[in-house]
């Protein structure tokens, strides 16, 4: 399943620029960046429910925000994309 991943951590101090270092490392162990907090991540429910996990573990309720989104499958019928677009599909042959 494809998942959209957006989040705004607070960074007015040093404790929110480290927590949103950590929110986008995580994000990054588990797809690609597409915009400055947004990430597409094809995973499954295990890998969905540990990526969960992990975050609501880096963010702070009380001043961040988290959103998780599953797009519709097929993908490419519910997902236009306009101007520089880098997606790499994972699960499709590599060609070098």
């Amino acid at each position: 399943m494809w998942i959209i991943v957006a989040y705004d951590v607070r960074t007015e101090e040093a404790p929110g620029r480290r927590r949103l270092r950590r929110v986008a490392q995580v994000c990054k162990d588990f797809g690609q960046r597409v915009q400055k907090s947004v990430f597409e991540c094809q995973v499954d429910e295990m890998k969905y429910e540990e990526l969960r996990r992990r975050l609501l573990k880096e963010i702070d309720d009380s001043e961040d925000n988290l959103r998780l989104y599953r797009l519709t499958e097929p993908r490419d019928q519910h997902c236009e994309t306009y101007g520089l677009s880098r997606t790499v599909f994972f699960d499709e042959p590599l060609i070098v």
